[in-house]
């Protein structure tokens, strides 16, 4: 059941989800079983529309996040990182990799109910891109690149030219940050001694797609060999070199971010190169985040706010390219996607302008304000992107 903030009235009927939104000046709707302004309606699983979901999370980001570049440049769309915003308003952090994965979920949402109105918002949210970053499709981290990579790729024609151009930047970037240090991968960010799975995944995935399987199938070796722990077969985050180029430290911590990106490299890889491993790879790979990582209800955990409060929503994306690609995993993978999305949808909180997603699925969400993680722009993306990789499944059935 929703928390209950504002004024904002949720009627869900057994075919689809509609909503009513009051606003201050407006009523609460006359009935004396609904005192404060909700009501709900049991609604079995079958009978749910994940799209009309992912829509309301849709309206509820844009609404809140979507401005012109410092509130004025015309012909402009960025999302700011908090809402409510902080007062004052500084141009900074901006987050280069979140608006990234706005972009994914705005491809999500065009794949969904294709508009004339969001393919406009598509391609002006790439060239904003470009012109907060100064000019420039690249910065100095491989991971936010890759991301960027794997959105344009997804767009394609959405991105209104920029796809060719930015794309050859960033694979030329990603060749660029490969060593032979600790045996191969790629560096977290220009002139660090950190190498991880936050960068190799993401770049792994574009370069399959982008045909290099050669190099894609390097960099998730790599991550096999360095980067899985054998004891319990999900991926740590990963290691810091040394200075005579040997492996230092690991980092052993598990996020959900990574076990996502390198399920996401062995199901490419699974296609386009066809070796048997990588399907191998990818069935030990769900099995552990289901055995280890999921509740055991198969609800993902959450990883709080700020870059955190994507990692699960990353993890959700790419179990659901394994549902929909690898025929061994279409039952373990959706199981993990629906059972989290309902979760979160369960746990929304309702404020004016619709639902605000918890940083854990498994709890309520909070109200969001400063100091709390739902007030985080990432945080909101991941349950979107959730939303919409259960209505993929779900259009897929």
């Amino acid at each position: 059941m929703p928390s209950k903030i504002g004024m904002t009235t949720w009627w869900v009927t057994t075919s689809s989800l509609v909503t009513r939104g009051f606003g201050v000046n407006d009523g609460c709707p006359t009935d004396s079983a609904t005192p404060e302004c909700w009501q709900t309606v049991p609604v079995a699983a079958a009978d749910i529309d994940w799209s009309a979901r992912a829509g309301i999370a849709e309206h509820a980001v844009l609404r809140r996040h979507l401005r012109r570049i410092g509130g004025v440049v015309p012909g402009t769309r960025i999302a700011r990182v908090r809402w409510p915003r902080r007062v004052p308003v500084l141009p900074y952090p901006w987050h280069y990799w979140w608006q990234a994965h706005l972009l994914d979920c705005l491809v999500d949402a065009q794949r969904r109910d294709p508009s004339d109105r969001r393919a406009k918002i598509i391609g002006a949210a790439v060239r904003s891109m470009r012109l907060r970053n100064l000019g420039s499709w690249t910065n100095r981290y491989y991971d936010d690149v890759a991301w960027l990579g794997l959105t344009l790729q997804r767009a394609g024609g959405l991105a209104r030219g920029s796809h060719g151009p930015a794309l050859a930047a960033i694979t030329e970037q990603l060749h660029d940050g490969w060593t032979e240090e600790a045996g191969g991968g790629i560096w977290w960010r220009r002139g660090d001694v950190v190498k991880n799975a936050p960068a190799n995944g993401p770049a792994a995935i574009l370069l399959a797609r982008d045909g290099q399987v050669e190099f894609a199938a390097a960099v998730t070796d790599w991550i096999t060999d360095t980067l899985v722990d054998p004891d319990t077969g999900l991926v740590r985050d990963g290691i810091r070199v040394g200075p005579d180029g040997g492996v230092a430290e690991v980092d052993k911590r598990i996020f959900t971010y990574c076990q996502g990106v390198y399920l996401g490299a062995c199901v490419e890889l699974a296609t386009r190169d066809g070796h048997v491993r990588w399907g191998d790879q990818a069935v030990a790979l769900v099995d552990a985040v289901t055995q280890r990582l999921a509740r055991a209800d198969g609800v993902l955990p959450g990883c709080g706010g700020g870059d955190g409060g994507l990692f699960a929503g990353i993890l959700a994306r790419y179990l659901t390219e394994a549902a929909l690609r690898r025929p061994e995993l279409t039952d373990a993978a959706s199981r993990l996607v629906i059972a989290s999305a309902e979760a979160a949808w369960s746990g929304r909180a309702e404020v004016r302008g619709g639902p605000v997603f918890s940083a854990d699925w498994g709890r309520p969400a909070a109200e969001p304000r400063k100091g709390t993680p739902e007030a985080d722009l990432s945080v909101q993306l991941s349950g979107w992107m959730l939303l919409e990789a259960a209505a993929t499944l779900q259009r897929a059935r």
